[in-house]
């Protein structure tokens, strides 16, 4: 690849010479050449700049001096494409996609420093009608520099680093920020273990390749989702596993295809009525085929009124966790919020029995029970779930540190629901009957060692 860099301040780029860049113009991958745009000026005071057109304050560098001298370079060079890459303020946004584009399609780069207060725009608008030159008005961020020569710097090394032989180990480069995943690239460490108090992560000690390429993964999603949320709406969603999507979920996004925001937090005291409103609806589509419309209204009506829920709400050995989705556009701030699912989780002081007698004889004491989980079906599949349901632990694990299993019991023929709590941990144990508006139904009871199965890191200080 060949860049010429055409600048007024050509010793700055005498750090091309240094490091890799400096190895990869010795060896031939790279050839560039800094050329000094007051060369072809005319006057004695070799004037490369004029006050604008229009006034105001500063200078605006000249079209003229410009032309010759992006001429001359290109002229020289050859090359059947060139793409003219100008530092701006104004100019798009610099991306990992765009310096891999240039790596791999450009055989000729050149870059035109300005200063002041910029290039002439006629310079970029007369080279866009060009055939065989493409420009590229580029910028390093939302803020102003000096001149070009930062960013040109920028670019090149961006672009330079992804040419074949240019690193050592170019599986290094499939790993990093913005690559191929679209996330941010996980932390990193090295030894000693300990410095200053601090300590390596133990799952990167572990020897397990697997363990730690789940935890690399993971802290790549949580970071990309605190620092840069803008890069998540970006992602493919086949880009994704359950995993995942449950992880993002936790920290505030459904990704395409749902494309929403999301937010866990406690019911409060005054809500019984948004508590009922959901379980009504919810608890129908969880029911099997074989359980009459009556029935089923009979059950809601009993244990799902809003009068049950302010009970639940004020019993402090009650948790109840809502899942909500934001509706309208990505990154919009949001006033409204739909409940989209809940967990309802009855715990209490060292000693808690579950109210299950089938479940105490399983799991003993210090046992709380998932009496509610559901999910509105509109959301299957987006990661929702399983989020809801970790955040739900590591609430009550904060709230009630002694407690050291959680139980349920779920219908034996909800095969999606057996898999789910199978996935998260839960383990049979035991069956149930349990009654829907007078009629039987056969329940599998699970339980949940979290001394066993801990409750990971992502669902933790989540919910408001």
């Amino acid at each position: 690849m060949r860049i010429d860099i055409i600048s007024i301040f050509p010793q700055f780029f005498d750090c091309l010479d240094v490091s890799l860049m400096g190895k990869a113009r010795g060896s031939g991958i790279l050839q560039t050449h800094i050329w000094d745009l007051r060369d072809w000026t005319q006057d004695v005071h070799r004037t490369v700049d004029r006050a604008p057109a229009g006034g105001g304050a500063g200078m605006v560098m000249k079209p003229d001096v410009w032309g010759k001298a992006i001429d001359q370079v290109i002229d020289q060079a050859g090359a059947a494409k060139t793409v003219l890459a100008i530092p701006t303020p104004s100019g798009i946004p610099l991306t990992q996609r765009q310096v891999r584009d240039l790596a791999e399609n450009a055989e000729h780069l050149v870059v035109a420093c300005g200063r002041y207060e910029g290039i002439d725009q006629r310079v970029s608008q007369y080279y866009q009608q060009q055939p065989g030159v493409a420009v590229l008005p580029f910028s390093l961020g939302d803020y102003v520099l000096n001149g070009g020569e930062v960013a040109a710097v920028a670019l090149i090394e961006a672009t330079c680093r992804l040419l074949d032989g240019f690193v050592g180990n170019p599986g290094s480069l499939v790993e990093e920020s913005y690559e191929l995943s679209g996330l941010l690239e996980y932390p990193a460490y090295t030894q000693p273990a300990t410095w200053r108090d601090l300590e390596i992560p133990p799952v990167l000690l572990s020897g397990d390749h697997q363990k730690v390429k789940d935890w690399r993964r993971q802290q790549s999603l949580m970071l990309t989702a605190a620092r840069r949320p803008d890069l998540i709406w970006d992602l493919a969603p086949d880009a994704l596993e359950k995993s995942d999507r449950e992880i993002l979920a936790a920290h505030g996004f459904l990704p395409a295809p749902y494309s929403r925001q999301v937010r866990f937090r406690r019911a409060q005291p005054g809500e019984a009525a948004t508590c009922s409103a959901i379980a009504s609806r919810l608890f129908p589509q969880a029911c099997p085929d074989y359980l009459p419309e009556d029935a089923i209204a009979r059950f809601v009506a009993e244990e799902l009124s809003e009068q049950a829920f302010k009970a639940y709400l004020a019993d402090p050995g009650t948790l109840i966790i809502l899942a909500e989705v934001a509706p309208g556009e990505k990154n919009k701030e949001e006033t409204s919020w739909e409940t989209a699912g809940y967990t309802l989780i009855n715990a209490g002081a060292p000693g808690f029995l579950p109210p299950e007698e089938n479940l105490v004889q399983a799991a003993g004491e210090n046992c709380a029970y998932l009496s509610k989980c559901y999910l509105d079906q509109r959301w299957r599949s987006s990661g929702l779930a399983g989020a809801m349901l970790e955040v739900s632990h590591a609430q009550l694990q904060a709230l009630f540190p002694h407690i050291t299993k959680i139980g349920l019991g779920t219908n034996q023929a909800n095969r999606r629901a057996l898999k789910f709590y199978r996935h998260h941990g839960y383990r049979k144990c035991g069956r149930r009957t349990f009654m829907v508006g007078g009629i039987e139904n056969q329940d599998l009871i699970a339980v949940r060692d979290f001394t066993a199965r801990q409750v990971p890191s992502w669902a933790q200080n989540v919910a408001q």
